[in-house]
């Protein structure tokens, strides 16, 4: 189990996460919306560990993990996989090696950097890239991939790590509509398959609906929303996201013609 405790995070006097708190009792896709700037990319580092909180505690298993220190926490954060919306690969290797380098913190830099890398990390890399329909790039550099080939690789990374979590930094919003529901629907099985919480950024309200067990709606830095993706009405849409809502709106008619044409 997953226990966000009155997490909040201040940045010189201004707060980006205010006093978050919710658990997460069994394997879930959950989704985070709100506007640009709400705390949703902060309060994953936080999780991640890439960020300091302020206050609070994140335990999972009654461990706080906001204490761990040196190996611990680089275990933990192999265990808590982050997919960013940038895919973070490194573009001049090859699509192999930046899937096998979600490994990193189990291995070596000296054995990493000169791919020195055992007969079973490369089938394994293999068969993940091929789950995700990405098997005949493996031996292309990463740059080469188009954006929605790069996240599905990042994904592959992150699975790479064997994680208990996966957390989801925006995955989709570079993606044209088909590449998002691509990535969107390979989060879905892994969650169904593998029992692995999916906490995931998301922008667009008919993602959300489509794919989460829960909803979390974030403004200013604090909960205003958790339920189900059936409670979320447009009027709390609106409160969630307010200046930015029409253009939410927007991107979710845009989204759902696309994907029904």
């Amino acid at each position: 189990m997953l226990n966000i405790k009155n997490v909040t995070k201040k940045f010189d006097g201004t707060i980006a996460v205010d006093d978050i708190t919710f658990s997460i009792k069994s394997p879930q896709i959950v989704g985070i919306i709100g506007r640009s700037g709400a705390g949703k990319s902060t309060l994953l580092r936080i999780i991640n560990r890439l960020t300091d909180a302020t206050l609070g505690e994140v335990l999972d298993d009654g461990e706080n993990v906001l204490e761990y220190k040196g190996r611990k926490k680089l275990e933990w954060q192999r265990c808590c996989a982050m997919i960013f919306q940038q895919f973070n690969l490194i573009p001049r290797l090859d699509v192999i090696t930046n899937v096998i380098l979600g490994r990193l913190n189990q291995q070596s830099i000296l054995r990493s950097s000169l791919k020195f890398f055992s007969s079973e990390e490369r089938a394994t890399a293999l068969i993940l890239l091929d789950r995700f329909g990405v098997a005949q790039t493996a031996l292309q550099r990463a740059e080469t991939l188009s954006g929605g080939q790069q996240q599905r690789v990042a994904l592959c990374r992150a699975m790479m790590q064997s994680p208990k979590f996966i957390l989801a930094d925006e995955p989709i919003a570079s993606l044209d509509p088909l590449n998002a529901r691509l990535v969107m629907d390979a989060l879905h099985d892994i969650n169904r398959k593998e029992g692995i919480t999916i906490l995931c950024n998301l922008h667009t309200l008919d993602t959300a609906r489509k794919y989460c067990d829960r909803v979390i709606g974030i403004r200013a830095g604090a909960i205003v929303f958790d339920g189900m993706p059936n409670e979320l009405s447009d009027k709390m849409a609106r409160e969630i996201y307010g200046a930015e809502t029409d253009a939410t709106f927007e991107a979710t008619i845009t989204s759902t013609s696309l994907r029904g044409a």
